[in-house]
């Protein structure tokens, strides 16, 4: 391999559908639940909402890392 060539990774496209797969079943799961959120009072809802909309986003920065890296974890 010459200077400078990037040799291409499986990673990214495997991360990349894993985030995809990730999405899916996250939205399918809270979908799941709409009946049971939908009769609370409307502001308990949207937290409900928001914390769901932004706690999926937790279990991407292992998988970007891995992605980049080919390591789960921060080097110790």
């Amino acid at each position: 391999m010459a200077h400078g060539e990037v040799k291409a990774s499986w990673r990214k496209p495997a991360g990349t559908l894993a985030i995809l797969v990730l999405i899916l079943v996250w939205v399918v799961l809270v979908a799941s639940f709409s009946a049971e959120i939908g009769s609370l009072p409307v502001l308990v809802q949207l937290v409900i909402y928001v914390v769901l909309g932004i706690a999926w986003i937790a279990p991407l920065k292992p998988l970007l890392r891995w992605m980049e890296t080919g390591n789960w974890r921060l080097p110790d």
